[in-house]
């Protein structure tokens, strides 16, 4: 594995994809997602210039973040999270990418001591097997939602089916922007909706090309 060399890939394609969008390299976040590598490797990948790192459990994430404490790092949660969990890191996250109910935005507001970046995690897919909000239960989430103040939602984050064409995923990504531009044009107060979280290793270049500002990649970084 040369981490190096999968970095320039990454940032090679990430700024391609970018000017074929007429947008700037610097509008989209790579978040490096570590949750299949110890923290001896992601400490490797915070040396190569890399401050942005994502997990998607909770055990493995507060290993890391005892584990590289004395990093500078912005620190993701990009999966599921039990209610009964919240408390023990939403503290210490900086962005949450996955609010998929709004018993779980009532529990953050109950745990946390500051203002909270998440994105509402949306299903525009209809997959069963795919957590998130249905265009049709936004808005009523929405009200409940702006009755907690520790919470801003900068954004939408969706999760695109493993095995789709390239004009499937083009059409959701799409659409997600789509849907995030009208939440944006409501102004509500906590809610700027100014970001995307789509794109993953297999699939960030088209993410990129229909709006998203956060790529998740895994695979591509630790192959």
């Amino acid at each position: 594995m040369d981490l190096q060399k999968n970095k320039d890939k990454i940032f090679q394609k990430v700024k391609l994809a970018a000017a074929k969008a007429n947008r700037s390299e610097d509008s989209v976040r790579v978040v490096a997602v570590t949750k299949h590598v110890d923290s001896q490797l992601t400490r490797e990948i915070v040396r190569l210039g890399l401050k942005d790192l994502a997990e998607n459990r909770v055990d493995k994430f507060l290993t890391k973040y005892h584990d590289l404490q004395e990093n500078d790092i912005t620190w993701h949660f990009i999966g599921n999270l039990q209610r009964r969990k919240v408390k023990d890191i939403i503290n210490l996250i900086d962005y949450f990418h996955a609010l998929d109910s709004v018993k779980l935005a009532r529990e953050i507001q109950k745990r946390a001591d500051k203002k909270v970046k998440c994105f509402l995690e949306v299903n525009l897919s209809g997959e069963e097997s795919k957590h998130g909000f249905s265009v049709d239960e936004v808005d009523d989430a929405l009200e409940e939602i702006a009755q907690c103040d520790k919470i801003e939602l900068i954004g939408l984050m969706t999760m695109a089916p493993l095995k789709a064409s390239p004009q499937s995923l083009a059409e959701l990504f799409e659409k997600t922007n789509q849907l995030r531009k009208s939440l944006q044009e409501k102004n509500r107060k906590n809610m700027p909706f100014t970001e995307l979280s789509m794109g993953m290793s297999s699939d960030f270049e088209i993410a990129i090309q229909h709006g998203s500002t956060f790529v998740r990649i895994g695979t591509s970084f630790f192959k």
